[in-house]
């Protein structure tokens, strides 16, 4: 089986954050959001893996992932999608990469706390010609959404509908035999101008294929928003053992706290869940709970929670709630009064008045 891993698009939800950074890039945790989906794929015995990237952050993506693929023992090809054209032109654009195997296809901005094993241990075992991974929310509007004969197997599949025939979202994990092919060449662009794989799948279920679907029974996140990738980091966050390499000196620690090598933490409060990256310094401040400081950043004198702040980012002053901060960021100056949430990008700074 050959691993497929969707890590193009904008990420336009995500500015002004995606104006420097591929989305899949992330970090949850002070991990970047594609690396969970590398481990799943690693896991599940999935080795053999092409990474679908975009022209403009393709480079950042391959540096990125190189050494965890190298760590993991996976061997990446890199495919370019020239063009963001939909889920099923990303499959079909890898094509030739996957050379009739079977294909487990994840989308990079994805997260599945379960991992995948357990559906291609079923996949390979029961051999549909497609198995799709669904869960259960609250919007499905919001999603593809699939319903199901009684059998379980998917009766019909539908992109982001008005009236949803059910609350099973497609989750982003898709495995396919060699049908696929035929499948992907064969359907029309969408009224919005995209190839959609769920017009692919439903093009298996016309033509008598067999498609099944897996339920995910723990959680699972898209992280296509602001609120949606803070969600995933206290899903995430709650789950980091606890762990102090650095230095820690008239400081509180409430809960479970990972403090990175190098790091020091100065008469401050951290009130964990909290991950603070290698090289961070921390004075005089407030930090959690469910917070992520990254590598070598600085806060001085400042409070964050439920927030990522990414790596050589510096805080002074400010308290910040449910916000993200991109890497080499600046907080500073006068702060404004209370709590704030702000999004900003990376190399961006606010100072105040």
């Amino acid at each position: 089986m050959k691993g497929l891993v969707l890590a193009g698009g904008t990420g336009s939800r995500l500015r002004p954050i995606t104006f420097s950074m591929a989305k899949q890039l992330i970090p949850i945790a002070n991990k970047p959001i594609i690396e969970y989906g590398l481990e799943h794929l690693a896991d599940a015995g999935v080795l053999d893996v092409g990474v679908v990237v975009s022209p403009e952050t393709g480079g950042a993506i391959r540096k990125a992932v190189s050494e965890p693929a190298r760590r993991l023992g996976l061997e990446l090809a890199f495919i370019v999608q020239g063009e963001p054209l939909g889920l099923a032109h990303a499959l079909r654009t890898a094509l030739p990469f996957v050379d009739g195997d079977d294909c487990l296809m994840y989308l990079g901005d994805n997260l599945v706390k379960r991992g995948i094993t357990e559906v291609v241990t079923e996949f390979e075992r029961e051999r549909p010609n497609c198995q799709v991974m669904l869960s259960r929310v609250a919007n499905p509007s919001a999603f593809g959404v699939a319903e199901l004969a009684d059998d379980g197997a998917i009766r019909h599949l539908v992109e982001k509908p008005i009236d949803p025939p059910s609350d099973l979202a497609l989750v982003g994990v898709y495995l396919f035999d060699a049908t696929i092919a035929e499948a992907v060449e064969s359907i029309e662009p969408s009224p919005r101008g995209e190839y959609e794989i769920t017009d692919a799948i439903q093009y298996l279920i016309d033509t008598g294929r067999s498609v099944r679907a897996s339920i995910v029974t723990d959680w699972w996140k898209d992280t296509g928003t602001r609120e949606d990738l803070l969600a995933a980091q206290r899903l995430v966050i709650a789950e980091v053992a606890h762990d102090v390499q650095g230095e820690v000196t008239g400081s509180r620690i409430e809960g479970g706290v990972h403090v990175g090598a190098g790091a020091r933490v100065i008469d401050s409060t951290l009130r964990g869940p909290v991950v603070i990256g290698d090289g961070a310094e921390i004075v005089r401040s407030t930090i959690g709970p469910e917070t992520s400081i990254g590598a070598r950043c600085r806060i001085i004198g400042g409070g964050v929670e439920g927030s990522i702040v990414m790596e050589d980012s510096c805080i002074e002053g400010w308290r910040i709630s449910a916000s993200i901060v991109g890497r080499g960021a600046s907080l500073h100056g006068d702060p404004p009064e209370g709590i704030v949430t702000v999004m900003l990008g990376d190399q961006s700074e606010i100072a105040g008045p």
